[in-house]
């Protein structure tokens, strides 16, 4: 992706300009207000820097998915009230993204000021990567800035075309996170491991397949763990698992020693009939599962076992959790590892990098995020450069 033509805003006179920002405003909001400002904390410092360098700020985002047309459901004006409520100052607010609306709030805008656009998905040229929307975005600005790292996998209007009409930068926020997962996967220091966890296999085939090259210790959780156990004559009882996909896991297996990676499976697992508050459980050998159970946790045994090997790496990436930790007792495992890596991370022997919406939710629970080196709430785009893809935002980007 050519990453080292990149460019900061660093040293940039922004005075005066017109500077089309593009983030991340897609967060929870409930009865008009925001319940989770984690995104736009983030956002927080690139913004306040650009203003108080005079730049006339004008931030753009996408919010839910309005599929084209007007919805007040999805109006980013409770957004930008809270973003206003967090940088301490008015922020102006725009009742569309283009035309004589969006035209009126940037003209009115003086140095230091901040405004935020209207949805950009309330247009379908903004999905569609229309050259005329993208356009119309552009003649709102001097200079383009891309501080949206989440929403750079997709190859839309606001993240694609426009950076290919205005002089183009990347955000503080989206450096940020390139530089993080770069530590892990481009450029890391060794050994390394990966906690890889989540549902199904089939959802990060591709994850797994470039993870097995790059890393020295695959940890492999949650119910995609079963059909690993299943691909290696394992029974499983009624646990979540793809059978049609055992084979997918023989042929990761296989690229793993091919490649000196060790993959770990679970040595102990906790059971239990159902999925559901204080359900009885027990801990079992995993070979020892009920046909009548679900594996729904990792056991001490193997929390122990994975903890070993995080001790003894210095570059860690997670992604999943390891159980169904939304009920207790079956984030046990989950929470325990999490608090020694964090535990190793704050001693300086461990660089931590996270991401993915369970992960977040899992490390939040488990009250160690702040610990970790860098935690990412990109999603989709955190996966798919774990992935090894190419990510269309950065691409148009190093080549503006």
């Amino acid at each position: 992706m050519q990453l080292d033509r990149l460019r900061s805003t660093a040293g940039l006179d922004v005075h005066g300009k017109r500077v089309l920002v593009r983030a991340d405003l897609n967060v929870p909001v409930e009865d008009g207000k925001v319940n989770d400002a984690t995104r736009l904390e983030r956002l927080l410092p690139g913004l306040r820097d650009l203003a108080r360098r005079g730049a006339r700020v004008i931030v753009i985002s996408h919010f839910g998915r309005p599929k084209g047309s007007r919805d007040p459901r999805f109006s980013l004006r409770p957004v930008a009230d809270k973003l206003a409520e967090l940088l301490g100052q008015p922020v102006a607010f725009a009742e569309d993204c283009v035309g004589e609306a969006a035209e009126r709030t940037v003209g009115s805008l003086r140095p230091h000021q901040i405004a935020v656009l209207e949805n950009l998905r309330f247009h379908n040229g903004e999905e569609n990567n229309d050259p005329a929307f993208a356009q119309r975005l552009a003649a709102l600005g001097d200079i383009f800035v891309n501080d949206a790292f989440s929403a750079a996998h997709r190859a839309h209007a606001s993240t694609s075309a426009i950076a290919r009409l205005l002089p183009s930068y990347a955000g503080p926020l989206l450096l940020a996170e390139i530089a993080a997962l770069s530590s892990v996967l481009e450029k890391p220091t060794r050994p390394t491991a990966a906690v890889i966890g989540g549902a199904k296999v089939s959802s990060k085939i591709e994850l797994l397949q470039n993870l097995v090259g790059k890393v020295d210790s695959l940890i492999i959780g949650g119910g995609m763990a079963n059909t690993f156990l299943l691909a290696e004559g394992v029974e499983v009882g009624k646990s979540l698992a793809e059978p049609d996909h055992a084979q997918t896991a023989r042929t990761i297996l296989r690229a793993a020693k091919a490649r000196h990676c060790e993959v770990l499976l679970p040595e102990d697992v906790v059971v239990a009939e159902r999925l559901a508050p204080a359900t009885p459980w027990q801990v079992v050998a995993t070979r020892q599962t009920p046909v009548d159970a679900m594996i729904l946790d990792v056991g001490p045994k193997t929390v122990a076992h994975y903890g070993s090997v995080i001790e003894h790496a210095k570059t860690l990436v997670w992604n999943g959790p390891l159980g169904a930790f939304e009920i207790a007792p079956f984030g046990a495992g989950t929470f325990a590892l999490a608090r020694r890596a964090a535990e190793l991370t704050e001693a300086g022997r461990l660089l931590s990098v996270a991401g993915g919406g369970d992960t977040v939710a899992a490390l939040n629970a488990a009250g160690v995020a702040h610990a970790f080196s860098y935690v990412s709430t990109a999603g989709g785009a955190f996966l798919e450069w774990l992935e090894g893809g190419e990510l269309p935002g950065i691409v148009a980007l190093a080549a503006g």
